[in-house]
């Protein structure tokens, strides 16, 4: 596998390599934002994982820029990881066309379900509220009191209100 990585920061860098080297695994690390696109038609990386902040181009321009060029062919579709700054940053990221995200501090075991869930197109996004189960949901697709059908055949929303 390759991996193209956008970040000015070292320690990203190191974080990243760490995580996911291995004897399979190669890295191409651009320092400059605006060169990602060229590297992708050169290389082909199976993934670009990009920081929300690099230089003059961060991973918001960086991953509209590839979804732009992927839509008139001039680079293959590649999958997106973006590391985000923190939480509020996950605005940015809902809007970026990423295929994942990562809210820093980073670790190697969220980093490699991260990078799996960005190749395999199942995506991994942190920081999005996950809508929680009704405890009282009616079990095994029974209807519940607003899909209840009334003696007329007709949902409650249907019946005619009776005025005066």
């Amino acid at each position: 596998m390759h991996i193209l990585l956008a970040t000015d920061a070292d320690w990203i860098v190191d974080e990243v390599t760490a995580a996911l080297g291995g004897p399979d695994t190669s890295f191409t690390v651009c320092r400059d934002g605006r060169s990602v696109t060229g590297v992708i038609a050169d290389r082909r990386p199976d993934l670009v994982i990009t920081d929300l902040q690099v230089g003059s181009m961060g991973g918001m321009a960086i991953s509209l820029a590839l979804r732009n060029d992927e839509s008139v062919s001039t680079v293959p579709r590649t999958p997106i990881l973006m590391l985000l700054d923190r939480q509020a940053d996950v605005y940015l990221a809902q809007r970026s066309h990423a295929d994942a995200w990562l809210i820093k501090p980073l670790d190697a075991m969220r980093l490699k379900r991260a990078a799996e869930a960005a190749i395999n197109g199942t995506g991994l996004f942190e920081g999005v509220p996950v809508d929680p189960v009704a405890d009282d949901a009616p079990e095994n697709g029974a209807p519940d009191d607003d899909d209840a059908v009334t003696e007329t055949g007709k949902s409650p929303e249907e019946e005619p209100a009776a005025a005066g």
